[in-house]
């Protein structure tokens, strides 16, 4: 086999893989699970090149209870950091104590009004174009992202909307 014929063998390889992975997102993506969950922005410290939003989402805690922290420390978040199982139930997205499939880790908060939520320890990388301008945030704007549930594995963004006064508007990037 000459040089050249390996080198064809081996881009076709290359594509193969590329394609099948890309066809496996798609086929995910029409077939898994959709919802859109409200995030929390936060400046990563990451040596990826481009423009990218890592965004914690916050899901609806089942199954879990809050652990308060002994008073002399009052902020003992790794009580509360447990392993939840994702699901969608009534356009919402669900972090279970019990359960099977895609999963990641949470911090389980108390809100004021005495109610639990939870926020993704690690974050969703959302990539952007170098030319979007994301437009200006206002008091009151929160920052959403539409997901997929994969089989396994964290969830995969598909896109982002900006839900304030004027309604939810989901962001375009071309």
């Amino acid at each position: 086999m000459t040089l050249s014929r390996k080198g064809l063998v081996l881009a076709a390889i290359q594509l193969a893989i590329v394609l099948s992975l890309g066809a496996k997102l798609l086929y995910d993506r029409a077939t898994r699970p959709r919802v859109w969950a409200r995030t929390q922005n936060f400046d990563p410290d990451l040596p990826i090149r481009g423009r990218y939003l890592a965004l914690r989402v916050y899901l609806v805690p089942e199954g879990f209870a809050y652990q308060s922290p002994p008073p002399p420390n009052q902020n003992a978040w790794w009580m509360n950091q447990k392993w939840a199982y994702l699901s969608v139930r009534d356009k919402r997205l669900i972090g279970s104590a019990d359960g099977s499939g895609s999963g990641m880790w949470v911090f389980i908060q108390k809100n004021p009004d005495g109610s639990l939520s939870a926020l993704a320890q690690d974050p969703v990388l959302v990539f952007i174009p170098e030319t979007f301008q994301m437009p200006a945030a206002r008091a009151g704007d929160e920052l959403w992202v539409e997901l997929t549930l994969p089989a396994k594995g964290p969830p995969r963004p598909i896109r982002l909307a900006i839900n304030n006064a004027g309604g939810f508007t989901p962001l375009h990037f071309n």
